[in-house]
């Protein structure tokens, strides 16, 4: 177990955009700069109005910044900055005890509790027949382009065929100096008994889009039997090999979820 104190420095910015590869330039700008915000959260126009309650042109990004160690506000000018030299606008920013504009606050609080809610959401979604999945993955900075545009036409191009209508969001729920972390969520409308169905057709189109653009096929949530095929795919050779002779070490009878990553 890992112990640290709690922070004593703490602030959280809301930062608006009216263009989304604006908003982009300016992540990877912040992620690039050696700032470690705690959080670096862009969400799209349509995942900040479903899930944050606030209406942007092209992005909104949430910051974060947070030290028990040292006063932060060098570095949250800093990212602040970054974010103005992108076009961005400083809509809101809260502090311990704090807040500069408590509608604005409450687009970043809305999403963090929506994502906190999200799996229990999906399921109470598939219940009324409303197909709601998130697709993750991660890239390069310079492959983001084409990975999104190709994730975001396969994703809707398969939806308006397995289910007429839809809408495809995109979040950075991650991002690193190498490259982000987009999570793509698609709300559908399904049909009773086929629910399953349809969800592994937009599955499989998007899967194959990611797999296509050079993203890789899981970002968080591992592998899993869904994901194997594109897996495959991605994993290289020698790789398989060193992994199959650790798991024959390690587990000789293959009891430990047999079939996930490699063949029985």
């Amino acid at each position: 177990m890992r112990l640290q104190h709690r922070p004593r420095w703490q602030v959280t910015v809301s930062v608006v955009f009216d263009d989304w590869a604006a908003a982009v330039a300016a992540t990877r700008t912040i992620a690039q700069a050696g700032l470690y915000p705690a959080n670096c959260r862009l969400l799209d126009p349509a995942e900040a109005l479903l899930n944050a309650g606030t209406s942007v042109g092209g992005g909104l990004l949430v910051l974060a910044f947070e030290s028990a160690d040292h006063p932060i506000d060098p570095w949250l000018h800093r990212a602040v900055a970054i974010t103005a030299e992108h076009g961005g606008t400083v809509t809101a920013q809260r502090s311990r005890g704090t807040t500069s504009d408590a509608t604005e606050h409450n687009a970043a609080a809305n999403w963090r509790s929506a994502f906190l809610r999200m799996p229990y959401q999906r399921d109470a979604l598939v219940r009324r027949g409303v197909i709601a999945e998130t697709f993750e993955t991660a890239c390069t900075w310079d492959g983001f382009d084409t990975l999104h545009a190709a994730v975001t036409d396969a994703a809707r191009t398969a939806i308006w065929k397995v289910c007429g209508t839809g809408v495809v969001t995109c979040r950075f729920t991650h991002v690193y100096p190498d490259g982000p972390a987009p999570y793509y969520g698609i709300y559908a409308g399904g049909r009773w008994g086929s629910l399953d169905a349809q969800w592994d057709e937009i599955k499989a189109a998007v899967s194959e889009a990611i797999s296509a653009s050079g993203g890789t096929i899981t970002h968080h949530h591992a592998v899993g039997r869904d994901h194997r095929a594109w897996y495959d795919r991605q994993r290289p050779d020698p790789f398989a090999a060193a992994l199959r002779a650790a798991k024959s070490a390690l587990d000789p009878a293959g009891i430990l979820n047999p079939g996930v990553l490699l063949g029985r």
